[in-house]
């Protein structure tokens, strides 16, 4: 449909850029979409099976725990298996951070203040810089150092700015500069005014991320506040919605999360009513149902499902294609914006599908032909030509 209105340009904090296996993280690059397995990270297959499942929900990055030799042994198969960047999560042990990069981790998460001596965080980045590792700070408000702490009294934006840029320092001193910082809290004022407070500090790309955010429901409302927040103050380079939930579903959470914001577009969007007494057709289960049958569709598009004639032509406006609710068991399907044609109720979910993957199958067919006649075509041979 059509372009963004100015209210709704987000200006997107500068930073610089590193990559994270095959994906960019940072400058102009899209905001990408992690998360973390949850199964034992030695059992390659079920850890490779979850990360699958991620990778239909789309996701970019996947975070790994390494805490003991038999993960890191685990990984050089894990990686093999999966089409995504792997981060390996590295606590105290020196020598995982170095098994893992070998393995072929594409980051490995840690806090160089708990790797251990200078010499210990030495062989790490030299193992980082020998595998072509990023490395991505990840300072936590439940595991500030003791200094900062006793400093402070209490974890608070100034400890977890300080505790992050005094890494960076540690970093930089060894001349390495591919990582990421993240100041993560449970409490979201907290992390969303340490992200703030980083990101004026420094040009280092972030990863933002509300921790321990809770449940399905409770996290991804947390989530939502949180990450939107610095999200529509243009602050975030890559993020995780973390739910006690299966990891795809913290991908999913974070899609529409970037998709409210036009920071990213994947797949159906669709705009919905609560419905009411009005409703032409069950609003609810429809828009569970085609949820559903249309979350095979990686191509952007927008569909409203509005139940009566309220507020459903206006939606139409602003959408691909849309549905509203009518009389005598037909609702009316626009194209547009525009009234095109009705529909039984008995057969709208199937029309509906249809006409979604004809259309998404057109735009693909379009963007084939244009990347096609984009390709530079050889010169003739002029030669054999006379």
């Amino acid at each position: 449909m059509s372009g963004y209105r100015p209210y709704q340009h987000i200006e997107r904090r500068k930073s610089r850029q590193i990559h994270v296996g095959k994906v960019a993280v940072g400058g102009d690059a899209p905001i990408s979409v992690q998360t973390m397995t949850n199964t034992l990270t030695s059992d390659a297959q079920a850890t490779i099976a979850q990360i699958r499942r991620a990778e239909l929900a789309g996701v970019d990055i996947v975070r790994v725990s390494c805490p003991d030799e038999e993960s890191t042994a685990a990984l050089h198969e894990i990686v093999q298996e999966v089409n995504v960047p792997i981060v390996a999560d590295i606590h105290f042990h020196y020598k995982r951070a170095i098994e893992a990069a070998k393995a072929g981790a594409a980051c490995l998460r840690i806090n160089p203040g708990n790797i251990g001596s200078a010499e210990r965080v030495r062989e790490v980045v030299n193992a980082a810089k020998d595998h072509n590792c990023s490395i991505r700070i990840g300072v936590n408000a439940g595991s500030l150092e003791k200094h900062l702490l006793e400093k402070y009294g209490e974890p608070n934006p100034d400890a977890l700015v300080e505790s992050a840029l005094e890494h960076a320092k540690i970093l930089e001193d060894h001349d390495f500069h591919e990582f990421k910082i993240s100041v993560k809290a449970s409490d979201v004022f907290l992390a969303v005014a340490a992200y703030q407070q980083l990101a004026d500090a420094c040009d280092h790309p972030l990863h933002i991320g509300i921790t321990e955010a809770g449940s399905r429901r409770a996290g991804t409302v947390k989530s939502s506040i949180g990450l939107g927040n610095l999200l529509w103050a243009g602050v975030g380079d890559t993020m995780r919605v973390s739910l006690s939930a299966e990891p795809e579903e913290e991908v999913l959470v974070g899609w529409d999360i970037l998709k409210s914001l036009g920071l990213r577009h994947r797949g159906v969007k669709i705009i919905s009513c609560p419905s009411c007494a009005r409703q032409g057709f069950n609003v609810i289960q429809t828009v569970q149902t085609l949820e559903d049958r249309l979350a095979h569709i990686k191509t952007p598009l927008t569909l409203s499902i509005i139940g009566c004639v309220v507020n459903g032509p206006g939606e139409a406006l602003m959408t691909d294609l849309g549905v509203t609710g009518g009389g005598s068991g037909r609702h009316m399907v626009y194209s547009a914006g525009k009234q095109d044609h009705t529909v039984p109720a008995d057969s709208m979910i199937e029309h509906i599908v249809s006409l979604v993957e004809d259309r998404v199958s057109k735009i693909e067919a379009e963007e084939a032909k244009e990347k096609a006649e984009g390709v530079e075509l050889p010169l003739p041979d002029l030669a054999s030509a006379k």
